[in-house]
């Protein structure tokens, strides 16, 4: 084994504890979340909706939205058809059909609280459910403005990481394990300070079980992210990795685990950015392109389109 032990720190298992990955599975996902798969919950668990809604994507977050207004107007609409085709002053329906549609439309402007006023609910009945109905858009427009709100507010960081660790060439005959991040959006971030924890299985007492411990890096700290950032790691006699090879860090199924901490000047809040890596994302004997030029008036261009671009060396 290439991987020189005495560095260990077991302290350092970013909460899994021992519990050894098993068909490379990483603790991390290359998206930052935690990849562990939650079960005996009941079905009915609403523990954790808010933070769904927040963090699902903006197309299943239109796609939920969309589908309660329309099931709650079809709901209400089959109420009123229920009632009665008389339910409902001013329709103008003359079967079932087109009293469902009047129905569904007449719902839709007493959810919203519109109230155009060409169709009114006649009745103790219809006028009850009207007035609920009325109530329950009202509470329900809050929620999604609250969420919508939610949403845009939440502080975030949008990092784009390599695809890739590469080892490269560094310093003086040197080589190096290395990848690179970049902030997509326009805001600054200050104070960054980033860990980089490696682990692996280790086979104790005939038991599998999880090694963790942070890597020393060339720099983990910078005040301002303006560029992009090349994490390094240099392999040197410090390092436990030095004499690493590919086929020893795919049988310990290895991973390098990376967590970032920034301060978002925009929302003057501290946030948090997670990827990880696998033996099978590095390349030996690789070296970055650089990601910035220089245009006609002398101002740096950074293409972010060149973050996972490497080139081979000798």
């Amino acid at each position: 084994m290439a991987i020189r032990k005495q560095h260990i720190n077991p302290e350092n298992d970013l909460g899994f504890g021992p519990q050894p990955v098993i068909k490379n599975q990483p603790l991390i996902n290359k998206d930052g979340s935690v990849n562990v798969k939650r079960r005996g919950l009941s079905r009915f668990n609403t523990a954790d909706t808010y933070h769904t809604l927040i963090k699902m994507s903006w197309a299943r977050f239109w796609v939920v939205v969309l589908s309660g207004y329309l099931i709650a107007n079809l709901f209400f609409a089959s109420i009123y058809v229920l009632i009665g085709m008389d339910s409902l002053d001013g329709a103008s329906a003359h079967n079932q059909m087109s009293h469902m549609l009047d129905a569904f439309f007449f719902s839709a402007q007493t959810i919203s609280t519109v109230g155009y006023g060409h169709i009114s609910p006649r009745g103790v009945i219809a006028n009850s459910v009207a007035a609920f109905e009325s109530m329950i858009g009202l509470l329900a427009f809050a929620l999604a403005t609250g969420l919508l709100y939610g949403r845009f507010s939440k502080p975030s960081a949008k990092i784009v990481y390599s695809e890739n660790m590469v080892v490269a060439p560094y310093g003086d005959n040197g080589r190096g394990l290395m990848f690179r991040l970049a902030n997509i959006r326009k805001n600054v971030l200050i104070d960054l300070d980033i860990q980089v924890i490696f682990s692996y299985n280790e086979v104790v007492d005939g038991k599998p079980i999880r090694r963790f411990f942070p890597l020393e890096l060339e720099r983990k700290y910078v005040s301002l992210l303006t560029l992009n950032w090349t994490i390094v790691h240099p392999l040197d006699a410090n390092s436990p990795l030095i004499d690493m090879i590919y086929e020893d860090l795919e049988t310990y199924q290895a991973s390098f685990s990376v967590l970032l901490k920034a301060f978002d000047d925009t929302f003057s809040q501290t946030v948090h950015s997670r990827t990880s890596y696998i033996a099978q994302d590095m390349v030996w004997n690789a070296k970055f392109v650089p990601m910035f030029t220089r245009d006609e008036d002398g101002r740096i261009e950074l293409d972010m389109g060149k973050i996972s671009e490497f080139d081979m060396v000798e």
